[in-house]
């Protein structure tokens, strides 16, 4: 796509896009307000599974963008919705290293969700835990040793924060259980191709008119790479121009921020 203006439907990551932390980025209540009066779709996108679409729902409510859950996805219910699909039929069993609003997740997906290392766990599932304990790590560590299906929900090193400060992220502890395991996840998350199918189907719109506005290379704009769709970096998050300089990842375009992007919709 040579036109951000042929876009049928924009992909927002959220945190270092829309908005950092608890604090709206300038520009974000006049982009979603020119797509509206255009007719022009969009979804908000998020890579961080310490939240559930209800929750994310609450947030942008308070942040003063109103937006029904269905154009709301997460990491978390996309790696829920993979597993699913994939899994056989008597595989429930999912122990979780993650926030109870990732366990509530799974949950909706008919998963039953157990705490106890000793019992017939199918799936690990990494996520951006909040909440972590090191009874949390050892277990992780225990039933990946043992062989158990591992999955994790993304790979950022980091969550962006105001103040240009930072919190370790899913990333982190996947690291950190390679370094003891030597085993890696299967990662469903940005930049994982699978994000992208996922919207593609459930809002029926073909990969060559989807534009991927977000703050990190190595996840929203790799993901735009991998599945064949525009991509859109802001300035706003993880991001500086520097980074491009010797990134072999290249957006097909740069804005400061959402509100630069608004301008040429």
């Amino acid at each position: 796509m040579d036109k951000i203006e042929n876009t049928e439907l924009f992909i927002f990551d959220m945190d270092g896009t829309i908005y950092l932390s608890n604090t709206l980025i300038n520009g974000s209540l006049e982009l979603i307000e020119k797509l509206n009066k255009k007719n022009i779709e969009y979804i908000f996108l998020t890579n961080n599974s310490s939240k559930n679409v209800s929750d994310y729902e609450k947030k942008l409510a308070n942040l003063g963008i109103n937006i029904d859950q269905k154009h709301i996805v997460s990491s978390g219910e996309v790696t829920a919705s993979h597993i699913k699909e994939i899994k056989d039929e008597n595989e429930n069993n999912v122990y979780v290293v993650g926030t109870k609003s990732l366990e509530k997740v799974f949950k909706n997906y008919g998963f039953n969700v157990v705490d106890n290392r000793e019992q017939n766990v199918d799936y690990l599932v990494v996520g951006f835990d909040t909440s972590l304990t090191y009874q949390k790590l050892w277990d992780a560590h225990y039933l990946i040793n043992k062989g158990v299906k591992y999955y994790a929900t993304n790979p950022d090193k980091v969550c962006p924060l105001e103040n240009n400060e930072s919190m370790p992220d899913c990333g982190a502890i996947i690291n950190l259980l390679k370094t003891s395991t030597n085993k890696e996840p299967v990662v469903v998350g940005k930049p994982n191709e699978l994000m992208v199918e996922y919207i593609a189907k459930e809002f029926n719109v073909e990969r060559k008119n989807i534009s991927m506005v977000g703050d990190r290379l190595y996840t929203d704009i790799k993901m735009a790479e991998t599945s064949g769709i525009n991509s859109i970096l802001v300035l706003t998050g993880e991001t500086d121009r520097s980074d491009l300089v010797d990134s072999t990842i290249k957006p097909n375009f740069v804005v400061e921020s959402v509100k630069d992007l608004t301008k040429l919709i």
